[in-house]
């Protein structure tokens, strides 16, 4: 995500391609590239620094921090000198539609409010403060002396804790980048634009919307939690490569080819554990299956 290898190398041919005829634009788009590709870096350590219990460690917020601003300040460049000016673009207009959900959908996995991901910082939970806890402490003791009774006090209090006034509650670590809030239907919507665009004006086996489709799938699996979606859309995306009849140079086929075997993956993606129940090979009806932890991710994405 924000970017992939390909959208990387998309990034420096539009760049090199408008230097002369759009000075600004090509200089935005370096920079958008060279962001990307140290962003890419941080995502590969992030996700080698995920600890299974979720709790992240002084280093680990260090290294959220750093993500989310490194994609806020990729978005403000897309948002403000990229988008208005790719109107007349093909490939770099896709591009920059893919980049925009790219950009929000780390947003959801590191920044999201209510959490949809163990990749980010943890929002504190409102609910957990002392006086939700009142009734967890050791009781009250008697007057006798003797040990603490679990009983309550005599006096009925009416209703429960009460809570911070809207805006004063506790928030996310992140919240001074980045304004708190859920980003997943943005990014959603971002997502199908840039399916739809990539749909219209790419082939099938063009690697660019191979790319789209494959971090759509990507996103649609980790925190949508669409399973059976994000399985169809890589189904549908590597059916429509083999049904496109575009002649495609070396560079781009060899690209074709790893995102396929991705989208590939991604198609059995929580179907494993099936395979494995004994009940299938009986008469029996198998349990409910359901999706447990997150598998690999495909090559730059998590």
């Amino acid at each position: 995500m924000a970017s992939s290898e390909v959208d990387q190398k998309f990034l420096g041919k539009a760049a090199k391609a408008v230097e002369h005829e759009n000075p600004l634009l090509a200089s935005v788009l370096y920079k958008i590239l060279g962001l990307s590709i140290n962003l890419s870096h941080q995502l590969v350590k992030a996700k080698k620094q995920r600890r299974p219990d979720g709790t992240p460690t002084s280093a680990q917020l260090d290294l959220s921090f750093h993500i989310i601003w490194l994609s806020r300040e990729g978005l403000v460049l897309l948002e403000q000198y990229v988008v208005p000016m790719v109107g007349a673009y093909t490939e770099l207009k896709v591009l920059a539609y893919k980049l925009r959900a790219s950009f929000y959908h780390i947003f959801v996995l590191f920044h999201n409010t209510p959490p949809v991901s163990s990749m980010g910082v943890n929002t504190p939970d409102p609910q957990n403060t002392p006086q939700s806890r009142l009734d967890k402490g050791k009781g009250v003791a008697t007057d006798d002396g003797g040990a603490p009774s679990s009983a309550k006090p005599s006096r009925n209090f009416e209703g429960g804790p009460v809570g911070p006034p809207p805006g004063f509650g506790p928030e996310s670590p992140s919240a001074f980048l980045l304004k708190p809030g859920d980003y997943l239907p943005i990014a959603h919507q971002y997502f199908k634009d840039a399916a739809e665009l990539a749909d219209k004006i790419l082939w099938g086996s063009h690697s660019l919307r191979l790319s789209v489709k494959t971090e759509y799938a990507a996103f649609l699996y980790e925190c949508v939690h669409d399973f059976e979606g994000s399985r169809k859309l890589a189904k549908e995306t590597v059916a429509q490569v083999y049904d496109a009849t575009e002649g495609i140079d070396n560079d781009m086929f060899n690209d074709a080819c790893e995102l396929v075997t991705v989208l590939g993956k991604m198609m059995k993606r929580g179907l494993n554990s099936s395979n494995k129940n004994p009940a299938s090979s009986t008469g029996s009806q198998p349990p409910a299956r359901t999706e447990q932890g997150e598998p690999s991710a495909p090559p730059g994405m998590i």
